[in-house]
């Protein structure tokens, strides 16, 4: 009897997987381009305007696609989404936080693309940037909730503070409370996204003691959030996250902790340019010493890599000059929950002791850190099968046309 060709099963099934899923990606955009507006700058016209060239434009497609996990045919669809990424309304809320998370999106300069689509994104509500104050303000975010009903995103920067009822914090002239707000909005928007980890953990404005009751947005609301972790978080992560829900019509896969797969799914302990000297013993034992300045490992010296998922190695901070360790400082774990209580003292490394019951090394913690999040991968994928067949069943009927930008 002749045994079945398993390799060529295989990629036929992820063949078909991958077109059903191109087409599925194809309806939402049709969808997408009937059903919301125009955008206010076109994304062809500040292309050419910011000098921004084909090839450019096409090699950032594929750095995008890859970085999301997909194969290379989506690079069309990446380009498309890139064009419909001002159709989306934006509503950005501020609660208990520092605006750094703010900042370092607006720092988001390269490549050249993103700083297109920041220039094209459709922010209807954001305190720091609008012109409008009082209740003009408060009349666009009303104005906006209202006309995109579950078409929107809402974008969440800082924790909500429970205590004294939320009277620790009020925002704006009718002088609610963080909490009334953001469950007022945020059960409205098609999806919850959490910049920085104040807004996914509680984290800094939840540090013990914790006077105000700060919690993070999914546990005030109840609802499910995407978590674009860090402090400040990368704006690489939330640009990618958007354009996934604008091709897809639906969350990117996500851990355990509601983190994005594609840009939480490793250690940053396995993508760090000093890992080898790690593997060789090479550690720096105090600031100045020699292994500082041959750029050795800084486990010894506090770096909390081993200990988080995130991809700071790889895409890394300001126009992609640098991140932390490659300035010469540890990681402090910022992509982790409550990470200035359990990652402390950030500049001395976790005692032992006190990691997974003792006596187990850091790699040995990463491969069970590595089992929980492939847990969650696989659950989530499982989902997404069945939800993306009942999606397509919801979009409108569209005839399939020849996608051929970019190509």
């Amino acid at each position: 009897m002749r045994r079945p060709n398993y390799p060529g099963e295989c990629r036929r099934r992820a063949r078909e997987q991958y077109k059903n899923l191109l087409e599925h990606c194809s309806l939402h955009m049709d969808y997408l381009e009937k059903e919301l507006p125009e955008p206010v700058e076109e994304f062809r016209d500040v292309m050419k305007f910011r000098g921004v060239s084909r090839r450019e434009f096409l090699k950032w497609t594929s750095i995008m696609t890859a970085a999301l996990m997909l194969p290379p045919m989506f690079r069309p669809m990446v380009a498309r989404a890139a064009e419909n990424f001002g159709r989306v309304p934006i509503v950005w809320l501020s609660f208990a936080e520092c605006t750094g998370c703010l900042e370092g999106f607006l720092r988001t300069q390269y490549p050249a693309v993103e700083d297109v689509l920041f220039e094209t994104i459709s922010l209807e509500y954001q305190e720091n940037l609008m012109a409008a104050a009082g209740y003009q303000a408060e009349e666009n975010l009303d104005k906006c909730v209202a006309d995109f009903p579950h078409k929107f995103i809402c974008v969440v920067e800082g924790a909500i503070q429970r205590g004294l009822n939320g009277n620790f914090m009020r925002i704006g002239a009718k002088g609610k409370t963080g909490i009334e707000i953001v469950r007022e909005v945020a059960p409205r928007a098609a999806a919850v996204i959490c910049m920085g980890s104040c807004a996914a953990f509680g984290n800094v404005p939840a540090a013990r003691p914790n006077p105000t009751e700060a919690i993070g947005v999914a546990e005030a609301v109840g609802i499910r959030t995407v978590n674009i972790a860090g402090c400040p978080p990368n704006g690489v992560n939330f640009m990618g996250t958007v354009l996934y829900y604008i091709m897809f019509g639906a969350l990117p896969p996500l851990d355990s902790l509601g983190r994005p797969v594609w840009a939480f799914g490793k250690r940053i302990h396995d993508l760090c340019e000093r890992r080898a000297h790690y593997d060789a013993s090479e550690f720096v034992e105090e600031w100045g010493d020699e292994g500082q300045r041959k750029g050795w490992c800084l486990y010894k010296a506090g770096c909390k890599g081993p200990y988080t998922y995130g991809n700071c190695p790889k895409v890394r901070y300001d126009e992609m000059i640098s991140w932390p360790v490659m300035a010469g400082h540890g990681c402090i774990g910022c992509f982790e929950p409550a990470f200035w209580d359990t990652m402390a003292p950030l500049e001395k490394p976790l005692p032992e002791a006190g990691i997974a019951g003792g006596g187990t090394t850091v790699d040995q913690v990463g491969l069970v850190l590595t089992g929980v999040t492939a847990a969650g991968i696989a659950a989530h994928a499982i989902a997404s099968s069945v939800r993306h067949r009942k999606e397509i069943g919801k979009l409108p009927e569209e005839k399939k046309k020849d996608q051929t930008y970019g190509e």
